[in-house]
């Protein structure tokens, strides 16, 4: 439980820092582009409602930029509460663990530690049914008194020893509840690990299926991603030689720095997935 906490705090400050590098991409190129629409204006290239668009370009990406700092700080803040430092900017594709092997969810499922404290549990109520079982009769008493008195005043003080046996030759009413409540329990005690078995392979059947579509979609956002930059090289290329306009550079510019912030979402949200079928198996973070 400990670990599912340190790690839903690790991804989040993943995000958070992903998203705060992207938005400081976007600024970069937002600031370089305001410059040459400006220079371009100065040569009477362009119009000043040109110049008008890339300055607000400019504005939303510094507001997006403060948005991120905010998210970011507080998500490496939650973080290092649990004593752990994310890791350096540009170092997200190393911050993965291995994907581990899963055979069979019944079979992880059997193996996970919930499930054996559990299958322990169960271990000791049959142990404690067969012993209430074999004791079919109360344990036997052991009486042991003693008593010192006089018969009248000026008599020597007498003491008196008494010890008596009680053996039980019946298991009784109070036997039979005692057997009855342990086989109950015991009882209990396996539904609950079945059930909790049940619970723990579903988890990891689940977790299994989201590596596989986070992976998917990772794949299918990195060559969107791809196609964006392409896009957006042969669009500047134009825009410089005068080829496109403004509004056509601004559209292409956001749309490939919203392609590049979906493919980090992605690599991060696969990587958390993986994370997530260890914790579904049991396994702590390395």
């Amino acid at each position: 439980q400990l670990a599912a906490t340190v790690r839903e705090a690790w991804w989040a400050a993943q995000r958070a820092q992903a998203d705060w590098a992207l938005a400081q991409d976007r600024l970069n190129n937002a600031q370089r582009l305001a410059a040459d629409v400006a220079r371009r204006v100065r040569a009477g290239d362009l119009s000043r409602a040109d110049q008008a668009q890339a300055d607000s370009a400019v504005s939303q990406a510094e507001a997006a930029l403060a948005e991120a700092q905010g998210s970011r700080d507080a998500a490496l803040a939650a973080l290092a509460a649990w004593g752990v430092q994310a890791v350096p900017d540009g170092a997200l594709a190393d911050a993965a663990e291995p994907e581990p092997a899963v055979p069979d969810a019944t079979t992880a499922a059997a193996q996970h530690p919930a499930a054996t404290d559990w299958q322990d549990q169960a271990e000791v109520a049959r142990r404690a049914a067969d012993l209430a079982a074999v004791q079919t009769r109360a344990n036997p008493e052991l009486t042991v008194a003693a008593t010192r008195g006089r018969e009248q005043a000026g008599d020597r003080y007498q003491q008196t020893f008494t010890v008596g046996l009680r053996v039980p030759l019946g298991g009784g009413d109070r036997a039979q509840a005692k057997q009855a409540a342990a086989r109950a329990e015991a009882l209990a005690a396996e539904v609950r690990a079945a059930a909790e078995r049940d619970r723990l392979a579903a988890d990891i059947a689940a977790a299994v299926a989201r590596v596989k579509a986070t992976q998917a979609q990772r794949d299918a956002l990195a060559r969107n991603a791809a196609l964006a930059q392409g896009t957006r090289g042969f669009i500047d290329k134009a825009f410089r030689l005068g080829e496109a306009d403004g509004p056509t550079r601004l559209r292409v510019e956001l749309e490939a720095a919203q392609a590049e912030r979906q493919l980090a979402r992605a690599r991060i949200d696969a990587a958390a997935a993986i994370s997530t079928l260890r914790q579904a198996l049991g396994l702590l973070p390395q």
